[in-house]
C-alpha cells in the first residue's frame, strides 16, 4: 500500500491564539504550531482576537482564524470554543488538537463529523479557586463529556493522568510541556529596571487564588527589609483582591509589580538573574512557567504539591503552604551563592533531560498523525 502524504491539514483550537504572549496553553501553541509547519504540515490555529480587523491571516506560515465569542471570565472559553469547533467541522481537518476541557461540551460536533481529534486535559480546572461553584460544576461536566467523547486524552503530567484514571476511568497519553534552556543571558532589560542580578525575589503568576501569590506576599512582609527585593509579574482578568494588595504594597515601595509582561526577553532575563524564584501554583499539571524558570536557570522554590514535585523532585527546593516554611527556604537560598549556583545547574539539567521542546512537539505531532491515519485507514510502509 502507498504511504500517506507527509503533509497533513492540522488544527489547534481552544487557546487565545498564535503567537500569544500568555503562558499555559499559549506557550505550547507557540512551539507546536511552528514545529508542525517545519515538518511540512498545513497548520491552523483558532484565535480570540483579529489581526488588523481580519478574520483570517497568515503568521509565520501558520493560518490564524478568529471566530466570535464573549470576552468575559465565565463565557470566553465556552463561547470561543463553540464557534471555533463549528468552523473546524466544516473545514475537514485531518486531525485537531483541542485545548481546555470546557470545550468537552463541543466534542460531539467533531465526533459526528468524523474529524479525528485529541484533547489536552491540562490541570484540574474544577478545583480552581477563581471559579464560582457554577463555574467549577461546568468544568466538571466538561470533563465528563471529554471522558465520554474524546478518542485520545493527553495529560501533561503523570499525576494528572492518575486523576483522569481515578475519576473518569480513562487512560491518557503522557506528553509534558517543554521549555528552552538558556545560558549566558544578557542583563539589559533588568538593568533598565534598576535590578541587580541575584538581588531580587521573583514571582510570575496569574493573580488567582490557586497560584498563592498572597502567600508569597505574606512571606515578603514577614521578612520586611531584610529580604530580597520583591518583583511580581502577573495580572488578573477580573477584579482581584490580590491586585488591590499589590497596588498598596507598590505605593509603599515594598514590591515592584510589573503586571502582565508581553516581553518574552524581559521574562527570560528576570528568571535567569533572579536571586530566588517562588512558584506557588497548586492546581494543574506540568506548569510552563515552572519549566521556563528552571530552563533559564532560576534558583527555584516550588509549593510542595504532587504536580510540582513531579517536575522538581528535590525536597529542599519545595516549601509547605505556610509562611514560616517559605521564609526559611527563601533565606536559605539567598544566604549562599553556592546554593544558588547548584540550583541553577540542576534546573537546566532537569529541562534538558525531561522537557525539551523538540521531543514534546514531536510526540504531539506523532499522536495527531496517528489519529489521522486511523481515520483514513492509511498505513505507512
Amino acid at each position: 500500500m502507498n504511504a500517506p502524504p507527509t503533509g497533513r491539514k492540522l488544527c489547534i483550537l481552544g487557546s487565545r491564539g498564535f503567537p500569544s504572549t500568555y503562558g499555559g496553553y499559549e506557550t505550547l501553541v507557540r512551539y507546536l504550531a511552528r514545529h508542525m509547519v517545519h515538518e511540512g504540515h498545513e497548520v491552523t490555529v483558532y484565535c480570540r482576537t483579529r489581526d488588523e480587523g481580519r478574520r483570517s491571516w497568515i503568521t509565520e506560515d501558520v493560518r490564524c482564524i478568529a471566530t466570535h465569542g464573549r470576552d468575559s471570565k465565565s463565557l470566553s472559553t465556552l463561547s470561543y470554543g463553540l464557534t471555533s469547533t463549528v468552523d473546524a467541522v466544516f473545514r475537514r481537518y485531518d486531525a485537531v488538537l483541542v485545548l481546555n476541557i470546557a470545550n468537552g461540551f463541543w466534542l460531539p460536533l467533531l465526533r459526528a463529523s468524523r474529524t479525528p481529534f485529541a484533547i489536552n486535559t491540562d490541570g484540574v480546572e474544577w478545583e480552581r479557586g477563581k471559579w464560582s461553584p457554577l463555574g467549577r460544576a461546568t468544568f466538571k461536566a466538561g470533563a465528563r463529556m471529554t471522558a465520554r467523547c474524546a478518542p485520545a486524552l493527553i495529560c501533561d503530567s503523570v499525576a494528572i493522568g492518575d486523576v483522569w484514571q481515578r475519576e473518569f476511568g480513562r487512560t491518557s497519553t503522557f506528553i509534558p510541556y517543554g521549555a528552552p534552556v538558556h545560558e549566558d543571558v544578557p542583563t539589559d532589560r533588568i538593568d533598565a529596571l534598576d535590578l541587580d542580578p541575584e538581588s531580587y525575589l521573583l514571582a510570575v503568576a496569574r493573580l488567582v487564588p490557586e497560584n498563592n501569590v498572597e502567600l508569597t506576599l505574606d512571606a515578603i512582609e514577614r521578612m520586611g527589609g531584610r529580604g530580597p527585593r520583591p518583583v511580581i509579574v502577573g495580572s488578573a482578568n477580573f477584579d482581584s483582591p490580590i491586585e488591590h494588595r499589590l497596588k498598596a504594597l507598590e505605593a509603599e515601595d515594598k514590591v515592584m509589580w510589573l503586571g502582565h509582561v508581553d516581553d518574552q526577553e524581559l521574562l527570560r532575563q528576570l528568571w535567569a538573574h533572579a536571586g530566588v524564584y517562588v512558584h506557588g501554583h497548586s492546581v494543574g499539571g506540568t506548569n510552563p512557567a515552572l519549566l521556563q524558570a528552571l530552563g533559564a536557570g532560576a534558583p527555584t522554590l516550588a509549593l510542595d504539591t504532587v504536580f510540582n514535585s513531579e517536575v522538581l523532585p528535590i525536597a529542599e527546593q519545595r516549601y509547605r503552604h505556610d509562611i514560616d516554611s517559605l521564609v526559611d527556604r527563601i533565606e536559605h537560598v539567598m544566604s549562599s551563592s553556592a546554593v544558588r549556583a547548584e540550583m541553577r545547574d540542576r534546573g537546566r539539567q532537569i529541562v534538558r533531560e525531561r522537557y525539551a521542546w523538540d521531543d514534546v512537539c514531536r510526540r504531539y505531532t506523532e499522536l495527531l498523525l496517528s489519529l489521522a491515519d486511523r481515520e483514513t485507514g492509511a498505513v505507512a510502509v
